[in-house]
């Protein structure tokens, strides 16, 4: 199919409705038709991406293979597609207006007044529009971040208007919003959504398809009203009713009907519906699992279970290969202290360490990780949740009390974890970090490659802090091994305790690789250890 087509999706009544999870839904269904497409989001914040922000503010940064730090979102999109995203499927208002404005001092606008219109909209279309014409996708599906109505969403909904009128036939939209039951009443309420759809429609844009979110039962007689009230034909008003797992919305969205409606819209045969068997099985084992494991997951974001949005993810991924439910009991590491560290993980058949920045709370995670030791509990350690291992071990197997990582004590006597030399002089927030895919080699005898089953792998990082080679001999002769080296630069990825019955800790994130049919294959082995 030689012409790209463009799908927006835009949400009313609420944010966190799930555009997200809608857009990568579609996306699936129209993949194994035989499509090739990707989904990009626009987010309306300021901010350049979201590298800076707080996990407590945006919950998880989801980092993908060319180092882009983004939006959770891309995550949803890699797992539904399997496919990988870049730094062209997410953008912000910052990055827009930075643009923007770089431009305006080199003199590009030939000092013409510079403005939201045509300016700001003219950098978001090339934006959007960029996917298509460099990668020929046959459709290109765009989330719009917020609600509409937002102030911040404006100038992406006017930019919407602009294109469904330049593109004609090969755009439309696709409009999420909440159709409420109030319960004192036991009606279903589309007031809200009247409402939303009537915003949209002020700013220009008239929806092609609802995709209503409700907790009950659409009847004909709401579809109907819908329909009528937003101008919308009958049989494009969707429903998208609450499920046990987004991982259902997909097989829901089919049996509604969403990606016939889509292809009818642009005039492209319908044919056979796809099957979905690989998905289907992922469900079926997810739906009815043969046993549970209760697995520790030690942050310190816990509040905001988003946060580790991926990690919880994957474990759902691996569950489902081992045929198993994972019950995560997420445990704030500033709750565990040497009281009390034996008794809070004492019912967990594993603990997975997990990542993070600075130095709160990082007295429990090393807990943990000598529980873990000790005690011979499978343990999985991820870029802090490794470097905690690292410091563990250098405090209580080699007898350096004092040793830290140089993030949390500049002035320790054995820094065991510290900064990449040639990145010492870099002060600029994000600047320091190694971002992106690297590749590492695998010792043959590690329960890493027992994992991989291959020699070489390529994960994505996104850290500043390394294990401190200079200390190498000093681990291996106490019996914590680096078994993942990077080719390039001789930097450790892995450590594993082979005494132990799987002890693994790893620099980079391999719960940005995971997906529904590549579950990551040293989460499908921390479970199976578990089991076992």
């Amino acid at each position: 199919m030689s012409i790209t087509r463009y799908i927006f999706v835009t949400g009313g009544v609420t944010s966190s409705l799930g555009k997200g999870i809608i857009s990568a839904s579609l996306a699936k269904l129209l993949q194994s038709r035989g499509f090739s497409v990707t989904i990009q989001k626009l987010d309306p914040y300021l901010n350049i991406d979201p590298g800076t922000l707080n996990p407590y503010e945006h919950g998880e940064c989801f980092v993908t293979d060319d180092g882009a730090e983004t939006d959770l979102d891309l995550g949803h999109y890699e797992r539904f597609l399997n496919f990988p995203t870049s730094q062209a499927n997410n953008v912000t208002t910052g990055r827009i207006y930075q643009s923007v404005i770089d431009k305006e001092r080199r003199g590009d606008f030939l000092g013409k007044t510079v403005q939201i219109i045509p300016h700001i909209t003219d950098e978001i279309k090339r934006r959007i529009k960029l996917l298509g014409s460099k990668y020929k996708y046959d459709f290109v599906i765009t989330e719009i971040g917020g609600t509409v109505g937002d102030i911040e969403s404006l100038p992406y909904i006017e930019t919407v208007r602009q294109l469904k009128w330049e593109l004609g036939e090969n755009a439309m939209v696709i409009h999420l919003t909440l159709v409420p039951y109030l319960s004192a009443s036991g009606e279903l309420k589309t007031k809200p959504t009247q409402h939303s759809v009537k915003t949209l429609l002020e700013a220009g844009v008239q929806p092609d398809v609802l995709v209503l979110r409700t907790e009950k039962e659409l009847s004909e007689d709401i579809r109907k009203k819908v329909a009528l009230f937003c101008n919308v034909s009958l049989q494009n008003v969707i429903q998208s009713i609450d499920v046990c797992t987004i991982y259902e919305v997909p097989i829901k969205m089919q049996e509604e009907g969403l990606d016939k409606v889509v292809l009818e819209k642009f005039k492209l045969p319908i044919g056979k519906d796809p099957e979905l068997k690989a998905w289907k099985e992922f469900l079926g084992k997810y739906k009815k699992p043969k046993k549970i494991v209760e697995i520790a997951l030690i942050g310190k974001y816990v509040e905001l279970q988003d946060a580790y949005k991926s990690i919880a993810e994957s474990f759902v991924h691996a569950g489902a290969v081992n045929d198993c439910k994972v019950n995560l009991n997420w445990i704030h590491s500033e709750s565990i202290n040497k009281d009390n560290y034996t008794e809070i993980l004492n019912k967990v058949k594993g603990i997975l360490v997990a990542p993070g920045f600075g130095h709160r709370g990082m007295e429990g995670k090393i807990l943990a990780v000598k529980y873990a030791r000790e005690n011979n509990i499978p343990f999985f350690g991820i870029c802090l949740g490794m470097q905690a291992a690292v410091i563990e071990f250098a405090q209580n197997v080699l007898g350096y009390a004092k040793a830290n990582s140089s993030e949390m004590d500049e002035k320790t006597q054995y820094p065991v974890i510290d900064i990449m030399e040639e990145q010492k002089t870099i002060l600029e927030k994000g600047g320091t970090m190694r971002l992106g895919s690297y590749p590492c080699a695998l010792n043959k005898k590690s329960n890493a490659f027992k994992a991989y089953e291959k020699e070489l792998i390529e994960e994505r990082h996104r850290h500043r802090y390394e294990f401190n080679n200079k200390y190498t001999d000093e681990y291996i002769k106490a019996g914590m091994m680096p078994v993942g080296i990077n080719p390039e630069t001789n930097l450790v990825e892995i450590v594993e305790i082979p005494s132990h019955k799987w002890f693994v800790g790893v620099q980079f994130h391999p719960e940005y690789k995971s997906s529904v049919i590549n579950p990551h294959p040293l989460f499908i082995d921390f479970i199976k250890a578990t089991l076992e």
